[in-house]
């Protein structure tokens, strides 16, 4: 699996493992936990969750996927912007690790900007650095101006919605990113609902290629420097397609024809979520 480095010279796999919707049902629990496994040994070693998802049940499905292979895992997580305060910073950092069963996160989060000042955030996280809790902190979902505001050169990635339908990032906010040297995580990677690996340019791509139409969509985010993608499967078939997306190279007429699909951002955009 190709890496690339956080500012801080860790090296991370391009391509993750996203838990958004994991732990919701138990009955799929079993299933999850094996899956996050596979993904694992295919070199997706970086698994991304939140005390959002299913309200810390991910992080506890997370927690039991790694319980025998920690030190293999690079662990992301995120906190709630309602618990972003000072005092809530650490409290949710505590149940988080109580959840995932381990004493320190290698990336932790801000899932998305809310009520408490991004400075008052940040004095939080550095003191769980020094504390030995997190290894080092990130962002999520902060457009162009909050990264501004933000102006820490210990941020280590922005992660923000980003695949060939929600490419409105690339007029400024990825630029800016790049020029700062710091990496941009890719959620939802593959779109939603299924329709953007419907979609007849994507499937064209695809079939030249002989891969799966998730493979071109994030191969496309990849072609991007500094980007890592996150894509969620519970599914070993699509785990071992996902890993090997890293090595596709899209040609230029691949590219061009996404292009006219899916026409790059020509004016800023307002940061996209979900």
């Amino acid at each position: 699996m190709r890496t690339l480095q956080l500012p801080d010279g860790a090296a991370v796999p391009v391509i993750g493992q996203g838990t958004w919707h994991m732990g919701e049902n138990p009955a799929e629990r079993q299933n999850e936990v094996a899956a996050l496994r596979v993904g694992i040994e295919l070199g997706m070693s970086l698994v991304d969750t939140a005390e959002m998802y299913a309200e810390g049940g991910a992080e506890v499905v997370v927690g039991e996927a790694i319980r025998n292979c920690r030190e293999r895992v690079f662990l992301v997580s995120k906190v709630y912007p309602h618990n972003a305060s000072r005092t809530g910073v650490p409290k949710a950092c505590e149940r988080s690790l109580r959840r995932l069963g381990t004493d320190c996160i290698d990336l932790y989060l801000l899932h998305w900007r809310g009520q408490h000042p991004l400075g008052e955030t940040v004095e939080a996280f550095e003191r769980l650095k020094e504390q030995g809790k997190i290894r080092r902190w990130g962002v999520s979902n902060l457009d162009l101006d909050d990264m501004h505001e933000l102006d820490s050169s210990a941020c280590a990635t922005n992660q923000v919605l980003y695949n060939p339908a929600e490419r409105g990032i690339e007029y400024d906010l990825l630029p800016w990113c790049q020029a700062q040297g710091m990496p941009v995580m890719a959620y939802c990677p593959l779109g939603q609902g299924g329709d953007l690996l419907r979609h007849a340019a994507v499937r064209k791509v695809a079939l030249h290629h002989a891969v799966q139409p998730a493979q071109v969509a994030l191969a496309w985010a990849l072609r991007q420097p500094g980007v890592l993608v996150i894509p969620k499967s519970s599914s070993p078939e699509h785990l071992r397609a996902n890993a090997s997306a890293a090595e596709l190279k899209l040609t230029a007429d691949d590219l061009q024809l996404l292009d006219e699909a899916f026409p790059p951002p020509n004016r800023p955009q307002a940061l996209q979520m979900v």
